[in-house]
């Protein structure tokens, strides 16, 4: 008979296999995706389907490999990385955090003593490489370039129980944004004292990288299609509030960024931010026009982080 994890435990136990990156050709394509007004996002061919993935594993059975060196119930992390592999073949759906599911699922049910298994994943994105067509240039159907930009995220942690497995928590994301400005952004108004020596700026070039995350109030819509919230889209809201908004603050861009997501897309319960500031700085700004010369910034360099959730956008319509 399984036993429901007890999360009160004190001890921390598991084990598992990281960095497994796993490739397939010809997935399932996304389709069906409602369009929203800041993206052209629809779906996706899936020709190329990669990711990086982690999997953690728990269960009390596996004291006595910690605590006598007992292996009889230890399941190798390799022969977890081939399931892996194996399983990425038995996929039949189009998106990261159904594999998740259906890979962790499968988990629970072929080995008893996996009482819970936390599985997230990172995508491996590439980029449609354009080549001459008969009406001018078109994204090749073959050639693909391997993109070092923003990428899908998705964790997902399930339980086994006496009726199987359970989707207990999720989490997904796009990760690595990053966004240069070039003017009509502020820094001003904030605290002036002896330790300051940052001058206030009315108008500069702001770089920002974020990692944006987001959890739907009911975690079974995260692995269907109908209410599914795709990574492109939430990275395009970012492009389009940052186009359009004057600037005083990152903490302003993630703030007002947060409450379109959640006005986008209904179904879900929460975002959170992690952004980090790299703005250039000014080495020439007295040119004509609008025109500057910038470097690098210094280390180290400013970060933000944020939650909100749907009180916030109803506060704001309040």
């Amino acid at each position: 008979m399984r036993r429901t994890p007890d999360r009160s435990a004190d001890r921390t136990m598991n084990y598992g296999k990281e960095q497994i990156k796993v490739y397939r050709t010809y997935a399932t394509p996304l389709e069906g995706i409602e369009p929203i007004p800041e993206s052209s996002f629809d779906g996706r061919p899936n020709t190329l389907f990669g990711m990086d993935l982690r999997v953690q594993v728990e269960g009390d059975a596996f004291l006595p490999s910690f605590s006598e060196g007992d292996n009889s119930m230890v399941v190798a992390t390799d022969s977890m990385k081939n399931f892996v592999h194996h399983h990425m073949g038995e996929y039949e759906g189009a998106t990261l955090e159904g594999f998740l599911e259906y890979v962790g699922a499968a988990l629970l049910e072929t080995y008893d003593q996996m009482e819970s298994v936390t599985v997230s994943a990172s995508e491996v994105p590439f980029e449609e490489c354009v080549v001459p067509g008969d009406d001018g240039f078109e994204p090749s159907e073959l050639v693909f370039g391997v993109s070092d930009g923003e990428a899908a995220y998705g964790e997902l942690s399930l339980d086994a129980t006496e009726d199987g497995p359970v989707l207990d928590d999720q989490q997904s994301g796009v990760t690595d944004i990053e966004l240069v400005k070039v003017k009509d952004n502020s820094f001003t108004g904030f605290v002036q004292d002896e330790y300051t020596t940052l001058p206030e700026r009315e108008n500069r070039t702001l770089y920002v990288a974020m990692d944006i995350f987001w959890t739907y109030a009911d975690g079974e819509d995260a692995l269907g299609v109908d209410r599914y919230v795709p990574a492109e889209q939430v990275r395009d809201i970012a492009q389009v509030v940052f186009d359009d908004r004057d600037v005083n603050s990152i903490q302003d861009l993630i703030y007002r960024i947060g409450l379109r997501v959640l006005e986008r897309f209904e179904q879900l319960e929460s975002v959170s931010f992690e952004a980090n500031n790299r703005t250039w700085i000014g080495v020439r700004e007295e040119m004509d026009g609008e025109a500057k010369v910038l470097r690098e910034p210094d280390i180290p360099t400013g970060f933000q982080q944020f939650s909100m959730d749907r009180d916030d956008l109803e506060g704001e319509r309040a």
